[in-house]
């Protein structure tokens, strides 16, 4: 049995550089839907926009159509989650075709990347009324947008931050494709929870998340030697499940060939026909292996390919996850493969599973200039990838043991913030600036919480004398128990946090949960994962919160 899974963005942190804020807003408004301009960075030879339009009105916003002028000496360059066209230094924006309607007091936001200094635009209009007055048409304008999607795209490298580029970004890159079938909906599943937790397959039947499922991530296959190997085969396809426990009612028998969780996931499919299955490799305890499969991915591919499509299973798994904590950063331990190994051991695995397999990953989720996301070239690897999952979650907890006390998986910055960029949204945005579609990313949920000990204040930001007292894992708990030990006294950045006696936690509840996934659809994101499924209730309340936020 292994302990639970540690994801943690402090091994190895770098410190970053700071950036000074960039003061540079411009507001316009058509009736009850704004819009507002803003420079997120500005470096002199160029700039990033945010541009965010918001339904003040108590209808549904069907779709939206923004035309502006930009000043001389101001062009866009690259764009992403808007399709934009241009004639001269006019420009026309509109609604991406997976992006659903806007609620009222709902927002969206996208972005682009200019050349010169950032300028307000001038002359703007939304839904063909003045940006500037007036009131919004009760029907949108008749000029259709175009019916190819434009060839630009997010660049495939953020500027830097702390001088100007050398050369432009790139312009090109592949369109966005909105997300297939709908909102993925993600769940990890423990191998260890068979153990002490007593956590089975049965037990996602049970708790009504099978319903709600997409996909379920195994965790974990180990990598040692450059392969891919089994991590426990016990619980794997050992362990005999009594009537009482199998999904089907049925015992094993001491003589069948497949037993244990492998043959549980594959009952669950034949009663969840909808759900994909796909084997996660690695993790915070056994991404060592990395390293060597990076210095030979074509052989490491070919034992994962023959590990998954192993002939006593082959049927369970749908695909291949690499959770790969960090490439060419620190985890666990440190990998000092270059920026490239990522992408050629994605690609490897592609070239061998084919295209029809499913390929994924959980990445990092570090936002911070010059932090793990900008150490590894996950742009280049994401064509051969069905999506990525950054982990936004785990960014504060008491592995710093005095604190200061802060929600483990913020959704945006707040005021006191131990490290600005360890936030959801810090993440969500490098990855899409680097070129990644939104559609390509998950929004990850923790279904546990991180807690201190020691603490006097209520607010975050207080000081504390080391880990709270954990059922499995000193300073975490799962969200079953908090809710009753330790009820939510608050929110900040999206997230609650709690304080009892002298423990302070922080968490995710059915509310939270909720404002994240509405971030989600307004991001255009491709749905949700969670780490993991057994720290939900008997009812599943998290993940349904996670099922009917997304819609």
């Amino acid at each position: 049995m292994r302990s639970s899974l540690r994801r943690a963005f402090w091994a190895g942190a770098v410190v970053a550089v700071a950036v000074a804020a960039v003061p540079v807003t411009a507001a316009f408004g058509a009736g009850n839907v704004t819009t507002t301009f803003a420079a997120a960075s500005d470096w002199g030879t160029g700039h990033e926009a945010r541009v965010t339009i918001t339904n003040g009105t108590d209808a549904s916003l069907a779709t939206w159509r923004l035309e502006f002028d930009l000043p001389s000496g101001t062009t866009i360059g690259s764009f992403w989650d808007a399709d934009v066209t241009r004639t001269n230094n006019h420009y026309v924006a509109v609604k991406k075709s997976w992006a659903g309607a806007l609620a009222p007091g709902a927002s969206f936001s996208w972005g682009y990347n200019g050349t010169g200094a950032y300028k307000a635009p001038l002359n703007c209009t939304i839904n063909g009324a003045s940006c500037g007055g007036g009131t919004t048409p009760t029907t949108p304008p008749t000029t259709r947008p175009p019916t190819t999607p434009p060839t630009t795209a997010p660049p495939t490298t953020a500027p830097p931050t702390t001088r100007p580029p050398t050369t432009p970004p790139p312009t090109t890159t592949p369109p966005t494709n909105p997300p297939p079938g709908g909102k993925k909906v993600v769940g990890y599943f423990a191998q260890w929870g068979v153990y002490g937790r007593n956590y089975h397959v049965k037990n996602i039947v049970t708790s009504g998340s099978a319903s709600k499922l997409t996909h379920i991530m195994y965790a974990f296959g180990n990598t040692t030697n450059g392969q891919c190997t089994i991590g426990d085969s016990y619980a794997d396809y050992e362990k005999a499940y009594t009537t009482a426990d199998s999904v089907d009612g049925v015992a094993d028998t001491w003589d069948q060939p497949l037993r244990g969780s492998f043959n549980q996931l594959r009952k669950l499919k034949a009663a969840y026909p909808n759900i994909k299955v796909i084997w996660s490799f690695g993790g915070w305890t056994w991404s060592g292996g990395f390293t060597q499969a990076a210095a030979n991915p074509t052989a490491f591919a070919n034992s994962c390919y023959n590990l998954v499509e192993d002939p006593r299973w082959a049927d369970v798994f749908d695909g291949i996850d690499i959770d790969w904590e960090y490439p060419n950063a620190c985890g666990l331990t440190c990998d000092a493969s270059g920026p490239n190994a990522f992408k050629n051991v994605i690609q490897a695995l592609r070239t061998r599973f084919g295209s029809s397999a499913l390929v994924t990953a959980a990445i990092t989720a570090d936002g911070t200039n010059g932090g793990k996301i900008d150490a590894t070239d996950y742009a280049g690897a994401i064509n051969n990838l069905n999506w990525l999952m950054p982990m936004t979650y785990d960014y504060f907890g008491a592995f710093a043991a005095q604190g200061p006390t802060a929600p483990h998986s913020p959704l945006t910055s707040y005021s006191g913030i131990p490290t600005a960029g360890f936030y959801s949204d810090a993440a969500i945005q490098k990855l899409k600036s680097k070129g990644i579609p939104a559609s390509k990313l998950l929004l990850g949920i923790g279904f546990y919480g991180r807690g201190w000990t020691g603490v006097t204040q209520a607010a975050p930001g207080g000081s504390a004398t080391g880990a709270a007292q954990g059922t499995y894992e000193a300073g975490n708990e799962d969200y079953k128990v908090l809710k009753n030990t330790c009820p939510s006294t608050g929110t900040i950045a999206g997230t609650a946090y709690a304080k009892c006696g002298s423990n302070w936690w922080s968490y995710d509840t059915p509310s939270t949960i909720n404002g994240k996934m509405s971030y989600a659809n307004n991001q255009g994101l491709g749905g949700s994962f969670f780490w993991e499924l057994s720290g939900d209730t008997t009812n599943g309340e998290l993940i349904t919160a996670v099922k009917n936020g997304l819609g």
